[in-house]
């Protein structure tokens, strides 16, 4: 049983009558009570990312009494977060992530320390940001950034919930205690880039992150309060649509577990680099498949001009429905090579799909089937709604 040894001082310990009231319901549950009240209140949480996992898990966390919030978050609050991002509000659309968390966590629990850092996550500050809190909570959505946590993790011995989300679908687990498995016994190696969507590629329920979050800070209370059986060496698997919960082992590989005789991770890396990312200094990495581009309003002076194209869009069905150019004809990237007879080898084809990626690989499909003038729309259609039609809807 993994437990937080961090002892608190009689000043950190000590309720006031207003949270005795505040926290009654806590205090009598025995396996709380004011003891464990207090050791919420001395306990250091630190919460990578304030998005989807980290709005709900920091909601709560600082709802229970957790006496230190760190917030790590650069980004800003954008509308399309609000649909799961609750911590966030309509009001805050532009506003920093962290201001925007801390005046809610304040309004829920004014007896809170909250801590924001104003960075993106690094090997150069991961280290020093993470080493004065007693766990880390991880809500993020990449992978260079997942393995960046877990080692920092492994090296500082501070226990990691993890989570993760897709679609339907969310995972929860403790990783990197002294008798777990780390996110490395997990996934050894990252994935090829762009093999795993993202949420923004593949959608995500918006109701999912709130379940997870909230497990992940059962699992951190747990964890601080030293009770129960906390996701050591088990993955909790939730889907939503079919309201099942199932939990793996994790099995833990003596060459990545922290505490490991002969440990391979020494030190923190170049993450981005680990994982084929490009860093955001950096020129964008080169695509698998490269196609001749242009760009929307080029693509508007050739319909203006009657000039005769092919326009097909890549996207699925449902992406179709919510946005769409009418000259475009829907074949979806998987259908493709079923539906080459449908076009003219000869005619002049431009492919777009929503932000350029998938309808560069549709280029390449079609070029290596014997197609001679083939076209990407750099962008998408959402550069097509930025750059020349504004009604078209974004998502």
């Amino acid at each position: 049983m993994a437990t937080i040894t961090r002892q608190p001082s009689a000043t950190e310990a000590q309720l006031s009558n207003e949270e005795i009231q505040r926290y009654s319901r806590h205090l009598i549950l025995p396996e709380v009570g004011i003891e464990g009240q207090r050791k919420l209140k001395a306990s250091k949480v630190l919460l990578v990312g304030t998005g989807g996992l980290g709005a709900p898990a920091a909601m709560y966390l600082a709802a229970a009494g957790v006496g230190t919030i760190g917030l790590v978050d650069f980004d800003v609050v954008d509308v399309t977060n609000l649909q799961r991002q609750i911590i966030h509000g309509t009001k805050d659309v532009g506003k920093r992530k962290t201001q925007s968390a801390v005046e809610t966590l304040s309004d829920i629990n004014p007896y809170t320390k909250l801590i924001t850092h104003e960075v993106a996550l690094t090997s150069d500050n991961a280290l020093d940001i993470i080493k004065d809190y007693d766990i880390v909570v991880d809500g993020t959505d990449n992978f260079p950034t997942r393995f960046l946590v877990n080692d920092a993790c492994v090296l500082l011995g501070k226990p990691n919930v993890y989570g993760s989300i897709f679609r339907f679908e969310g995972q929860v687990t403790v990783l990197c205690t002294s008798e777990g498995p780390s996110y490395r016994c997990m996934y050894p190696e990252p994935p090829p880039p762009g093999l795993v969507p993202s949420c923004a590629e593949g959608g995500v329920l918006g109701i999912l992150p709130g379940v997870v979050g909230c497990l992940q800070a059962t699992e951190a209370v747990k964890l601080l309060l030293g009770i129960g059986k906390p996701l050591i060496g088990r993955l909790l698997v939730y889907n939503a649509l079919d309201m099942t919960f199932r939990t793996f082992k994790v099995r833990r590989d003596p060459e990545w577990a922290p505490g490991a005789p002969h440990p391979t991770v020494k030190g923190l890396i170049d993450y981005a680099q680990f994982c084929g990312v490009p860093h955001a200094s950096e020129e964008p990495a080169p695509q698998p498949v490269t196609a001749e581009e242009l760009t929307p309003a080029e693509l508007k002076a050739e319909l203006d001009s009657g000039k005769n194209l092919v326009v097909i869009d890549v996207r699925e069905v449902h992406e179709h429905q919510i946005a769409n150019l009418p000259v475009a004809q829907l074949i979806p990237l998987g259908t493709l090579p079923a539906r080459l007879g449908e076009l003219d080898k000869e005619a002049d084809i431009v492919v777009h799909c929503k932000s350029g990626m998938r309808s560069a690989k549709a280029c390449g499909i079609l070029r290596e089937a014997g197609f001679k003038k083939v076209r990407n729309l750099k962008g998408g259609i959402l550069a097509w709604s930025d750059q020349v039609d504004p009604s078209v809807p974004k998502y």
